[in-house]
């Protein structure tokens, strides 16, 4: 661990204006963001008495060995920048709201030609409308109850465009809980138009359809139309089953969205209801590590910050107040940037007394559940995990504790479309935003042990750039610094390329698939890179043998080992995901095309050609200046095009386009 003192800059160095500061550790990563109003006070309470900081704080500040910080124009704009970098870097020491997943959403895709109703989890698609989130019973039943009143597409793209080929609706066609699109019962405006209706009656209109409704069955009783009359009185109820389902908690005019938060020392839960309406259409979680010395209102500064910045539609769906449990840090300026997000005032505020105290009591109680909850599910998974780590880095002797390992596995059949893929693990849990896919070509593909090898030096090749470039940048630094202090005015380029965080940062152990060749492979590889800090073993399928670099003799874990069961996990998962790879490539090298031969041709040219022309065979047909008439086809692209069948014919060879897995012709 480094020392404080030997990065802490000078005090008359550090300017007293607002703006953010990063910590990195050696190897470059960023590990913490801050922001302050007067960074020269903040940065000196980092190095002023080390040994005095809480625990986490103490554990940061000799995780990092370097501090740069940015100054800005106002404390709105640090809240802006301590946001984006905090997105960007994702520090390790920074308070990180994990959502727990556990609720879906109704989503409609807006943004296509025929928009799709549909149950969606994770990450939010831009031009798609959510609502919720609902429990998973609640919302499908939801889901199936409103298109028998609005019938919009809810198919996949697969059946969609299987059903537009056949001219034959899917079975909800049959039964009217789809219009149709795919068949031209709608056109694309009457669809979109029931999309909008769907989306208005999820966002609290349901009043004014109920009301037209009711409306068209007295004008169809009126006109001895009951059959009429009787469908549309089982939409009314469908309506109002759905509009009931939530009781009303508030006054109807009140849209809110209202936080509370559970806390002990270590971590911090947290509930929200979103009260559309004043009904409860939604509830959420979160569960947050205490990674830092956070007070209450940081934690809400951050919350806010995290569940409505990561959202790229937050216009529109940010309520009007938004209701928490203490006044937020940097309350004024995070109001004005709510405002911004929304496009209309956002009042954040206290509840003191009446119903929005006493509902905000009932998603405290939320929290509190659920951190109980938190803790007992990951007391077990904890423990595990420490002891399998522990017991790892003991068997194979290692003096570093496994932070990160990294695991490689080869894939191929006799030789062909060689892949290789590179999982990684921290802390005992896999990290897949730093999974890799590797093709391997030309002679590191004739083996086994050669492809492990050519993947572990392009992998650890940007390691090893990315920390020569770290080191010329520092000495460019500190020659400004003589500089300065000689008095002479040059000033230097210290710029260097965007850091590779993810990709350049070191594992404490690297895990291949196999056995010693594959091992010894892989240590040459480091080697020859100069990289002696990254310690390598192999797993071999067949006993379940770990084995180390130039070792004759394997490493036998006892077979109810911890450790041997966290190898094992990862070793099938770097299979699982080599072989997913293999399969793609495998399966777009199965089709071959006509039009393959065509230089400066890929795959979205050809798709084009193809859509515009119909076939392959109109495509030979055509003209060079009719090929141009195509989507990305140039005069010289359509040229050689036009050379291309014609060399063919001279040689009296065709090409169709075909699976060579099953010999059906793809394109005629």
């Amino acid at each position: 661990m480094a020392d404080p003192a030997t990065y802490r800059p000078q005090t008359g160095e550090i300017p007293t204006n607002p703006g953010v500061y990063r910590f990195r550790d050696p190897h470059g990563r960023v590990i913490y963001v801050g922001k302050a109003k007067n960074l020269r006070s903040r940065l000196n309470s980092y190095f002023a008495n080390p040994a005095g900081l809480l625990p986490k704080t103490h554990a940061m500040v000799h995780a990092a060995s370097s501090v740069e910080w940015t100054v800005v124009g106002s404390e709105l704009e640090s809240l802006q920048l301590e946001y984006t970098w905090i997105k960007e870097f994702k520090p390790r020491f920074n308070v990180v709201f994990r959502d727990d997943k556990t609720y879906p959403y109704l989503a409609l895709t807006m943004s296509e030609k025929f928009p799709r109703v549909q149950v969606m989890r994770g990450d939010r698609r831009k031009g798609t409308r959510y609502f919720g989130p609902y429990t998973a019973g609640a919302i499908r039943e939801t889901m199936d109850t409103l298109l028998r009143v609005f019938p919009v597409r809810s198919c996949s793209a697969g059946v969609f465009k299987r059903a537009q080929a056949s001219g034959r609706p899917c079975l909800l066609g049959y039964i009217d809980k789809c219009s149709a699109p795919c068949v031209g019962r709608v056109t694309p405006e009457e669809h979109r138009v029931l999309a909008e209706d769907f989306c208005a009656f999820m966002g609290g209109e349901a009043k004014r359809f109920i009301s037209k409704l009711e409306k068209q069955m007295a004008e169809a009783v009126s006109t001895l139309d009951y059959e009429r009359a009787a469908r549309l009185r089982d939409d009314i109820s469908a309506l109002r089953k759905v509009f009931e389902r939530n009781a009303v908690v508030l006054a109807e005019d009140t849209d809110a969205d209202i936080f509370a938060l559970h806390e002990d020392e270590l971590e911090a839960a947290v509930q929200v209801f979103h009260v559309r309406g004043g009904r409860v259409r939604g509830q959420r979680g979160w569960v947050v590590e205490k990674v830092e010395d956070s007070t209450t209102p940081d934690l809400v500064e951050h919350l806010l910050q995290q569940v409505y910045g990561e959202d790229s539609d937050s216009h529109g769906r940010l309520p009007r107040e938004v209701l928490v449990p203490v006044a937020p840090s940097n309350a004024e300026e995070l109001t004005e940037w709510l405002g911004g997000l929304r496009g209309a005032k956002v009042d954040i505020r206290v509840p003191q007394r009446g119903d929005k105290a006493a509902l905000m009591s009932t998603v405290r109680e939320n929290a509190e559940h659920a951190l109980k909850l938190h803790k007992t599910r990951r007391a077990g998974d904890l423990t595990v995990r420490s002891q399998a780590l522990q017991e790892l880095q003991e068997a194979l002797d290692l003096p570093v504790p496994l932070l990160r390992i990294e695991c490689y596995d080869v894939s191929h059949v006799q030789g062909t479309n060689v892949v290789a893929s590179m999982v990684v693990v921290e802390d005992g849990l896999p990290k897949k935003s730093d999974y890799r896919k590797f093709s391997v070509t030309g002679a590191a593909a004739s083996d086994d042990t050669a492809a492990m090898h050519d993947v572990l030096t392009r992998r650890f090749r940007y390691y090893v750039e990315d920390k020569t470039a770290q080191v010329e940048a520092a000495a460019l630094t500190d020659h400004q610094a003589a500089l300065d202090a000689a008095g002479d005015a040059a000033v230097l380029d210290t710029t260097t390329a965007a850091p590779r965080a993810k990709f350049a940062y070191p594992p404490n152990l690297v895990v291949v698939d196999g056995g010693q060749p594959q091992v010894n492979a892989a240590a040459r590889a480091l080697a020859e890179l100069g990289i002696d800090d990254v310690y390598v073993v192999g797993l071999a399928k067949r006993l379940e043998e770990v084995w180390l670099p130039d070792s004759d003799f394997p490493v036998i874990l006892p077979r109810t080992s911890q450790g041997l069961y966290l190898l094992q996990r990862i070793r099938d998962e770097a299979h699982r995901f080599a072989i997913t790879f293999h399969r793609q490539k495998r399966g777009k090298a199965m089709t071959l095309s006509a039009l393959d031969g065509v230089p400066g041709l890929g795959e979205s040219k050809r798709k084009a050609l193809v859509a515009h022309f119909g076939s392959i065979k109109g495509v030979k047909a055509a003209t060079a200046e009719e090929l141009t008439a195509a989507k990305g086809i140039g005069p010289s692209l359509a040229n050689a095009i036009v050379s291309h069948f014609s060399s063919e014919d001279a040689a009296g060879e065709t090409v169709p386009a075909i699976n060579m897995t099953t010999g059906e012709i793809i394109e005629t």
